[in-house]
């Protein structure tokens, strides 16, 4: 097994484990190990694919907390945003792409975690909220990273661990299944990647259900808090793997 082979495998299966838990991370837990050594737009077409198979695979963790009056704004949000970022990740320079979300994750999620990580808003914001899937849908066409931003915004709502998980899930699986098609149209979906694609998807399933299994055993507390620590471990990532390359 070549060393690229290799790398593909561990981090599919990690961003596996992490997407079955969290119900979002894929792409920011894989970019992690794949951002060192392959192509930005071979990484986009495998983090998305592979994300669109775990979040089908693990949807029913999503099914108790489901409101589609709350999701709906979210993904109408999205859905306008995607092609926006389909159509910018060719110009896009992905390292410092990487650098700027990885700053971002890293300075506000520890500090959000400093305070407790409590959620601050009862109130529902259904314009706010399409404003939110559309910065994630954005992001999502440019490189997968579609819950990042959803995610944070769900964890400062007084919602629990359960409608928290639908509305991250129910919004990521349909980002990204509107990517991928937009991937296709696009032709950046090419033999040679689906091959890659054919290797990374086995390598996280059984990891992605141990995830799912371990999500039904954790606390609406301890959920909130593991969001955070994911997305602040996730932004330092970024950085380390971005920033040197910069410099």
């Amino acid at each position: 097994m070549d060393s690229l082979t290799l790398i593909i495998i561990v981090g599919a299966a990690a961003a596996g484990f992490v997407q079955g838990l969290s119900g979002f991370a894929f792409a920011m837990c894989a970019m992690a190990f794949w951002a060192w050594t392959l192509d930005p737009q071979l990484a986009a077409v495998v983090v998305v694919g592979c994300s669109v198979v775990g979040q089908a695979i693990t949807i029913v963790a999503a099914r108790r907390g489901f409101n589609l009056k709350r999701t709906l704004p979210f993904i109408v949000g999205g859905v306008l945003g995607v092609p926006v970022g389909v159509t910018i990740l060719p110009l896009v320079d992905q390292i410092t792409f990487r650098a700027i979300v990885g700053g971002l994750l890293a300075m506000f999620c520890p500090a959000m975690l400093a305070f407790g990580g409590r959620a601050h808003f009862a109130k529902e914001r259904p314009a706010a909220n399409s404003g939110i899937g559309f910065i994630g849908g954005v992001l999502g066409g440019i490189g997968g990273f579609t819950g990042a931003v959803p995610t944070l915004w769900a964890s400062l709502q007084a919602w629990t661990k359960d409608e928290q998980r639908a509305i991250i899930q129910w919004f990521n699986i349909t980002m990204h299944v509107v990517t991928i098609t937009g991937y296709g149209i696009s032709g950046l979906i090419t033999v040679e990647r689906s091959k890659w694609l054919l290797v990374a998807i086995p390598a996280m399933v059984i990891p992605s259900l141990l995830g799912a299994k371990l999500y039904t055993k954790i606390s609406d507390v301890a959920f909130r808090r593991l969001i955070l620590i994911i997305l602040s471990a996730t932004g330092i990532a970024l950085l380390i793997s971005s920033v040197p390359k910069l410099i």
